[in-house]
């Protein structure tokens, strides 16, 4: 397992020597990240200034939940951008390759492109997150600092297992289905905004199937004060980061189950 680890690493370290080649395409991808994202900011921004508030949440409260969904989806892309373009791997024959090597295929896939350019978009949901936790006055004590790191990181577990599970989808459709692409990054731009003012099919979706909810809604919520807005026990809103890893963990297992079915394109 260790020499997996290191092997990861190494493929890491790889992929960033060879986006620093270029630095000047790297940092003009960079700061596009940061201000393709940043601009929807600032469309939410004009949305208040035009109506104030959004069914009862302010601009700050907002700040919030935008922050945690893109600082958690950043890093999940960067790291799992494999798991996003598996397809290809599939089609070319690639992935063939990959499963004659004596190492977890998994580690592999992940180190196969680590976007390092994607740390603008982080910067910006950081930068949102800041904001929102300065503009609403939270004393961020060593407790809820964990707990937003813990959050975080369970962001970042879901949003992987959902691209592990789109991946999966390619053992028998050869292509990526854009249905995934609705949880994926249609779920960050959903989940931008608060999860109490979508429809109740929306939310039960978002927190039983694919538990995006407990990425930033959950959380937010302990965070603001405002547990009582749910009807999910408050046990449930402390832990909600553990969710994220039980997701990782069933959708790796239903990636080997993918592995069992799966037969090459002949590529």
């Amino acid at each position: 397992m260790l020499d997996d680890v290191r092997l990861y690493f190494r493929y890491i370290g790889i992929s960033i020597k060879s986006q620093l080649q270029y630095k000047t395409s790297f940092i003009l991808l960079t700061i596009g990240n940061f201000l393709l994202t940043f601009m929807d900011f600032v469309g939410i921004i004009f949305l208040f200034e035009r109506f104030g508030s959004l069914k009862g949440w302010r601009l700050e409260e907002l700040a919030l939940f935008y922050g945690i969904i893109h600082t958690s989806f950043a890093i999940s892309e960067a790291f799992s951008r494999g798991f996003d373009i598996f397809d290809r791997l599939v089609r070319n024959g690639n992935f063939d390759r990959i499963l004659l090597r004596p190492r977890s295929p998994i580690l592999q896939i992940l180190g196969i492109d680590f976007q390092l350019m994607r740390w603008g978009r982080f910067l910006q949901g950081f930068v949102v997150l800041i904001y929102g936790l300065i503009h609403l006055g939270v004393m961020l004590d060593i407790f809820k600092i964990l707990f937003l790191v813990s959050v975080i990181i369970g962001g970042v577990l879901t949003f992987s297992g959902i691209f592990i599970l789109q991946a999966t989808l390619s053992f028998w459709s050869v292509q990526s289905l854009e249905i995934a692409n609705s949880f994926s990054y249609g779920g960050v731009e959903l989940a931008s905004y608060p999860l109490s003012i979508y429809p109740k099919v929306f939310r039960e979706i978002f927190i039983f199937i694919i538990p995006i909810a407990f990425i930033n809604y959950f959380p937010g919520l302990m965070i603001l004060g405002k547990e009582g807005l749910t009807e999910i026990p408050r046990l449930i809103l402390y832990i909600s980061p553990i969710i994220g890893s039980i997701f990782f963990y069933i959708s790796c297992k239903i990636w080997y189950i993918g592995i069992r079915h799966y037969s090459s394109t002949g590529s």
